[in-house]
Protein backbone atom coordinates (compact mmCIF):
# COMPACT_ATOMS: atom_id res chain seq x y z
CA UNK A 1 0.00 0.00 0.00
CA UNK A 2 1.35 3.41 -0.96
CA UNK A 3 -0.54 5.92 1.19
CA UNK A 4 -2.34 5.96 4.54
CA UNK A 5 -4.31 9.12 5.24
CA UNK A 6 -4.78 9.56 8.99
CA UNK A 7 -7.51 12.01 10.02
CA UNK A 8 -8.25 12.78 13.71
CA UNK A 9 -11.56 14.52 14.26
CA UNK A 10 -13.96 15.88 16.84
CA UNK A 11 -17.53 16.79 15.90
CA UNK A 12 -16.92 17.21 12.17
CA UNK A 13 -20.04 15.41 10.89
CA UNK A 14 -20.81 18.06 8.29
CA UNK A 15 -17.43 17.92 6.55
CA UNK A 16 -16.65 14.18 6.51
CA UNK A 17 -18.43 13.10 3.32
CA UNK A 18 -17.09 16.08 1.37
CA UNK A 19 -13.58 15.46 2.70
CA UNK A 20 -13.73 11.74 1.84
CA UNK A 21 -14.92 12.42 -1.70
CA UNK A 22 -12.16 14.98 -2.23
CA UNK A 23 -9.40 12.69 -0.91
CA UNK A 24 -10.67 9.67 -2.85
CA UNK A 25 -10.88 11.69 -6.07
CA UNK A 26 -7.28 12.88 -5.74
CA UNK A 27 -5.86 9.46 -4.82
CA UNK A 28 -7.80 7.57 -7.50
CA UNK A 29 -6.88 10.05 -10.23
CA UNK A 30 -3.21 9.47 -9.37
CA UNK A 31 -3.66 5.67 -9.23
CA UNK A 32 -2.48 5.37 -5.63
CA UNK A 33 -3.22 2.35 -3.49
CA UNK A 34 -4.46 3.80 -0.22
CA UNK A 35 -6.44 3.65 2.99
CA UNK A 36 -8.21 6.44 4.87
CA UNK A 37 -8.26 6.15 8.66
CA UNK A 38 -10.68 8.35 10.61
CA UNK A 39 -10.15 8.59 14.38
CA UNK A 40 -13.23 9.87 16.19
CA UNK A 41 -11.92 11.53 19.34
CA UNK A 42 -15.12 11.30 21.36
CA UNK A 43 -17.49 13.19 19.05
CA UNK A 44 -20.98 13.92 20.37
CA UNK A 45 -22.58 14.54 16.95
CA UNK A 46 -23.17 12.03 14.15
CA UNK A 47 -19.52 11.79 13.07
CA UNK A 48 -19.19 8.08 13.90
CA UNK A 49 -22.34 7.10 11.99
CA UNK A 50 -20.96 8.93 8.97
CA UNK A 51 -17.63 7.09 9.29
CA UNK A 52 -19.42 3.74 9.54
CA UNK A 53 -21.45 4.55 6.43
CA UNK A 54 -18.31 5.51 4.49
CA UNK A 55 -16.56 2.32 5.61
CA UNK A 56 -19.50 0.14 4.53
CA UNK A 57 -19.43 1.76 1.09
CA UNK A 58 -15.64 1.65 0.70
CA UNK A 59 -13.51 -0.92 2.56
CA UNK A 60 -10.48 1.35 2.19
CA UNK A 61 -12.09 3.61 4.80
CA UNK A 62 -11.33 2.58 8.38
CA UNK A 63 -12.59 4.10 11.60
CA UNK A 64 -11.52 4.13 15.24
CA UNK A 65 -13.83 5.55 17.89
CA UNK A 66 -12.54 6.64 21.29
CA UNK A 67 -14.60 6.16 24.43
CA UNK A 68 -14.29 9.89 25.16
CA UNK A 69 -12.25 12.90 24.09
CA UNK A 70 -8.55 12.18 24.70
CA UNK A 71 -6.97 14.80 22.44
CA UNK A 72 -5.46 15.01 18.99
CA UNK A 73 -2.13 13.44 19.98
CA UNK A 74 -3.80 10.28 21.24
CA UNK A 75 -5.93 10.12 18.10
CA UNK A 76 -2.83 10.36 15.91
CA UNK A 77 -1.12 7.70 18.03
CA UNK A 78 -4.00 5.28 17.41
CA UNK A 79 -4.01 6.10 13.71
CA UNK A 80 -0.25 5.62 13.40
CA UNK A 81 -0.52 2.15 14.94
CA UNK A 82 -3.13 1.12 12.37
CA UNK A 83 -1.51 2.79 9.31
CA UNK A 84 0.09 0.40 6.80
CA UNK A 85 1.01 2.70 3.92
CA UNK A 86 4.58 3.40 2.80
CA UNK A 87 3.83 7.11 3.27
CA UNK A 88 1.50 8.42 5.98
CA UNK A 89 -0.36 11.67 5.39
CA UNK A 90 -2.01 13.45 8.33
CA UNK A 91 -4.62 16.13 7.87
CA UNK A 92 -7.46 17.77 9.76
CA UNK A 93 -11.10 16.96 9.07
CA UNK A 94 -12.35 20.55 8.89
CA UNK A 95 -11.58 21.00 5.15
CA UNK A 96 -8.91 23.60 5.92
CA UNK A 97 -6.20 21.21 4.64
CA UNK A 98 -6.19 20.70 0.87
CA UNK A 99 -6.06 17.03 -0.31
CA UNK A 100 -4.73 18.21 -3.69
CA UNK A 101 -1.35 18.59 -1.96
CA UNK A 102 -1.07 14.82 -1.28
CA UNK A 103 0.65 13.76 -4.54
CA UNK A 104 3.43 16.32 -4.13
CA UNK A 105 3.91 15.42 -0.46
CA UNK A 106 4.14 11.76 -1.45
CA UNK A 107 6.74 12.57 -4.11
CA UNK A 108 8.91 14.46 -1.63
CA UNK A 109 9.01 11.40 0.65
CA UNK A 110 9.47 8.73 -2.02
CA UNK A 111 11.55 10.49 -4.65
CA UNK A 112 13.56 13.01 -2.64
CA UNK A 113 13.89 10.64 0.34
CA UNK A 114 12.75 13.02 3.07
CA UNK A 115 11.80 11.52 6.42
CA UNK A 116 9.12 14.11 7.11
CA UNK A 117 7.52 16.91 5.12
CA UNK A 118 5.55 19.55 7.02
CA UNK A 119 2.97 21.80 5.39
CA UNK A 120 3.42 25.56 5.65
CA UNK A 121 0.24 27.61 5.52
CA UNK A 122 1.93 30.85 4.55
CA UNK A 123 -1.38 32.56 3.91
CA UNK A 124 -3.92 31.73 6.60
CA UNK A 125 -7.64 32.44 6.88
CA UNK A 126 -7.90 32.09 10.67
CA UNK A 127 -8.55 34.81 13.23
CA UNK A 128 -5.38 36.91 13.53
CA UNK A 129 -5.59 37.50 17.29
CA UNK A 130 -6.90 34.18 18.60
CA UNK A 131 -5.03 31.77 16.31
CA UNK A 132 -2.50 33.33 13.92
CA UNK A 133 -0.59 35.30 16.56
CA UNK A 134 -0.36 32.37 19.04
CA UNK A 135 0.81 30.16 16.15
CA UNK A 136 3.60 32.58 15.29
CA UNK A 137 4.74 32.60 18.93
CA UNK A 138 4.68 28.79 19.02
CA UNK A 139 6.68 28.50 15.84
CA UNK A 140 9.33 31.03 16.91
CA UNK A 141 9.79 29.33 20.29
CA UNK A 142 9.90 25.85 18.72
CA UNK A 143 12.51 26.88 16.14
CA UNK A 144 14.67 28.46 18.83
CA UNK A 145 14.60 25.57 21.29
CA UNK A 146 14.56 22.60 18.90
CA UNK A 147 16.82 23.66 16.06
CA UNK A 148 14.23 22.41 13.53
CA UNK A 149 13.86 25.23 11.00
CA UNK A 150 10.17 25.10 10.10
CA UNK A 151 7.85 28.05 9.66
CA UNK A 152 4.67 26.22 10.65
CA UNK A 153 4.84 23.46 13.27
CA UNK A 154 1.06 23.68 13.80
CA UNK A 155 0.02 22.67 10.29
CA UNK A 156 -1.97 19.43 10.43
CA UNK A 157 -1.05 18.52 6.84
CA UNK A 158 2.17 16.50 7.03
CA UNK A 159 3.74 13.51 5.27
CA UNK A 160 5.88 10.88 6.97
CA UNK A 161 7.94 7.92 5.97
CA UNK A 162 6.30 4.88 7.58
CA UNK A 163 9.45 4.16 9.60
CA UNK A 164 9.19 7.56 11.30
CA UNK A 165 5.68 7.25 12.69
CA UNK A 166 6.33 3.70 13.89
CA UNK A 167 9.29 4.88 15.98
CA UNK A 168 8.06 8.04 17.70
CA UNK A 169 5.69 8.34 20.65
CA UNK A 170 3.06 11.08 20.32
CA UNK A 171 1.43 12.00 23.63
CA UNK A 172 0.06 14.95 25.61
CA UNK A 173 -0.22 17.88 23.18
CA UNK A 174 2.92 16.81 21.32
CA UNK A 175 1.26 16.47 17.89
CA UNK A 176 2.32 19.99 16.94
CA UNK A 177 5.94 19.09 17.72
CA UNK A 178 6.16 15.80 15.83
CA UNK A 179 9.04 17.18 13.70
CA UNK A 180 11.00 17.75 16.92
CA UNK A 181 10.20 14.24 18.16
CA UNK A 182 11.32 12.86 14.79
CA UNK A 183 14.58 14.79 14.92
CA UNK A 184 15.25 13.57 18.46
CA UNK A 185 14.65 10.00 17.24
CA UNK A 186 17.33 10.41 14.55
CA UNK A 187 15.14 11.33 11.56
CA UNK A 188 16.76 14.62 10.63
CA UNK A 189 15.89 14.88 6.93
CA UNK A 190 12.96 17.23 7.45
CA UNK A 191 11.61 19.87 5.12
CA UNK A 192 8.46 21.88 4.56
CA UNK A 193 6.22 22.62 1.60
CA UNK A 194 4.02 25.64 1.16
CA UNK A 195 0.39 24.46 1.05
CA UNK A 196 -2.96 26.06 0.44
CA UNK A 197 -5.08 26.94 3.45
CA UNK A 198 -8.87 26.96 3.25
CA UNK A 199 -11.19 28.97 5.46
CA UNK A 200 -13.23 26.81 7.86
CA UNK A 201 -16.45 25.83 6.09
CA UNK A 202 -18.35 24.12 8.93
CA UNK A 203 -18.34 24.25 12.72
CA UNK A 204 -16.01 26.11 15.06
CA UNK A 205 -12.29 25.95 15.79
CA UNK A 206 -11.15 23.72 18.67
CA UNK A 207 -8.17 26.00 19.42
CA UNK A 208 -8.44 27.74 22.81
CA UNK A 209 -6.47 29.31 25.65
CA UNK A 210 -5.81 25.95 27.33
CA UNK A 211 -4.22 24.53 24.16
CA UNK A 212 -2.08 27.68 23.88
CA UNK A 213 -0.72 27.18 27.41
CA UNK A 214 -0.37 23.40 27.06
CA UNK A 215 1.55 23.85 23.84
CA UNK A 216 4.24 25.95 25.52
CA UNK A 217 4.47 23.54 28.46
CA UNK A 218 4.89 20.62 26.05
CA UNK A 219 7.60 22.53 24.19
CA UNK A 220 9.52 22.89 27.47
CA UNK A 221 8.99 19.17 28.11
CA UNK A 222 10.38 18.25 24.69
CA UNK A 223 13.44 20.46 25.19
CA UNK A 224 14.09 18.99 28.64
CA UNK A 225 13.55 15.38 27.56
CA UNK A 226 15.75 15.78 24.49
CA UNK A 227 18.56 17.05 26.74
CA UNK A 228 18.19 14.88 29.83
CA UNK A 229 15.38 12.38 29.15
CA UNK A 230 17.72 9.44 28.64
CA UNK A 231 20.00 10.17 31.61
CA UNK A 232 18.21 12.28 34.26
CA UNK A 233 21.09 11.65 36.68
CA UNK A 234 23.27 13.85 34.48
CA UNK A 235 21.16 16.86 35.48
CA UNK A 236 19.68 16.07 38.88
CA UNK A 237 22.69 14.13 40.11
CA UNK A 238 25.10 16.90 39.12
CA UNK A 239 22.94 19.59 40.73
CA UNK A 240 22.51 17.47 43.85
CA UNK A 241 26.22 16.81 44.28
CA UNK A 242 27.07 20.48 43.65
CA UNK A 243 24.52 21.75 46.18
CA UNK A 244 25.54 19.16 48.77
CA UNK A 245 29.20 20.14 48.44
CA UNK A 246 28.35 23.85 48.77
CA UNK A 247 26.24 23.20 51.86
CA UNK A 248 28.82 20.89 53.42
CA UNK A 249 31.72 23.32 52.84
CA UNK A 250 29.65 26.19 54.24
CA UNK A 251 28.77 24.22 57.39
CA UNK A 252 32.40 23.12 57.75
CA UNK A 253 33.62 26.74 57.55
CA UNK A 254 31.05 27.81 60.14
CA UNK A 255 32.35 25.07 62.48
CA UNK A 256 36.01 26.02 61.88
CA UNK A 257 35.18 29.69 62.54
CA UNK A 258 33.49 28.75 65.81
CA UNK A 259 36.49 26.69 66.99
CA UNK A 260 38.92 29.43 65.97
CA UNK A 261 37.05 32.07 68.00
CA UNK A 262 36.81 29.77 71.03
CA UNK A 263 40.53 28.99 70.87
CA UNK A 264 41.49 32.67 70.76
CA UNK A 265 38.87 33.82 73.24
CA UNK A 266 37.03 35.96 70.71
CA UNK A 267 33.34 36.78 71.13
CA UNK A 268 31.12 34.34 69.27
CA UNK A 269 27.56 33.01 69.09
CA UNK A 270 26.23 29.49 69.20
CA UNK A 271 26.36 27.68 65.88
CA UNK A 272 22.60 27.10 66.15
CA UNK A 273 22.08 30.86 66.41
CA UNK A 274 23.91 31.49 63.15
CA UNK A 275 21.38 31.72 60.27
CA UNK A 276 24.04 30.60 57.76
CA UNK A 277 24.21 27.24 59.55
CA UNK A 278 20.54 26.55 58.73
CA UNK A 279 20.98 27.78 55.17
CA UNK A 280 23.88 25.34 54.77
CA UNK A 281 21.79 22.47 56.15
CA UNK A 282 18.91 23.37 53.83
CA UNK A 283 21.24 23.41 50.80
CA UNK A 284 22.63 19.99 51.77
CA UNK A 285 19.12 18.54 52.15
CA UNK A 286 17.98 19.99 48.80
CA UNK A 287 21.12 18.64 47.17
CA UNK A 288 20.37 15.19 48.55
CA UNK A 289 16.80 15.41 47.20
CA UNK A 290 18.04 16.39 43.74
CA UNK A 291 20.40 13.42 43.75
CA UNK A 292 17.59 11.08 44.80
CA UNK A 293 15.33 12.54 42.06
CA UNK A 294 17.97 11.70 39.47
CA UNK A 295 18.39 8.21 40.92
CA UNK A 296 14.63 7.58 40.86
CA UNK A 297 14.47 8.89 37.29
CA UNK A 298 17.10 6.34 36.25
CA UNK A 299 15.14 3.55 37.97
CA UNK A 300 11.90 4.58 36.25
CA UNK A 301 13.59 4.60 32.84
CA UNK A 302 14.95 1.12 33.46
CA UNK A 303 11.53 -0.23 34.42
CA UNK A 304 9.33 1.24 31.69
CA UNK A 305 5.90 -0.24 31.60
CA UNK A 306 3.30 0.05 28.88
CA UNK A 307 -0.03 1.56 29.86
CA UNK A 308 -3.19 2.11 27.85
CA UNK A 309 -3.55 5.82 27.24
CA UNK A 310 -7.00 5.74 25.73
CA UNK A 311 -10.02 3.42 25.49
CA UNK A 312 -11.35 2.50 22.06
CA UNK A 313 -15.11 2.04 22.13
CA UNK A 314 -15.53 0.71 18.62
CA UNK A 315 -13.82 0.20 15.26
CA UNK A 316 -15.11 -0.41 11.77
CA UNK A 317 -15.33 -4.06 10.70
CA UNK A 318 -12.24 -3.87 8.45
CA UNK A 319 -9.83 -3.20 11.34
Amino acid sequence: MQISVVIPLLNEEQSLVELYNWIAKVLRSNSFSYEIIFIDDGSTDGSWKTIESLSEADDRVKGIRFNRNYGKSQALHAGFIEAQGEVIITMDADLQDNPDEIPELYALIKEQKYDLVSGWKKKRYDNVITKNLPSKLFNAAARKTSGVKLNDFNCGLKAYKKEVIKNIDVYGEMHRYIPVLAKNAGYSKITEKEVKHQARKYGNTKFGASRFLNGFLDLISIWFLSKFGRRPMHLFGALGVLMFIIGFVSAFLIGVSKLYKLYHGLPNVLVTQNPWFYISLAVMIIGTQFFLAGFLGELILRSKREKERYLIRKTTSNI
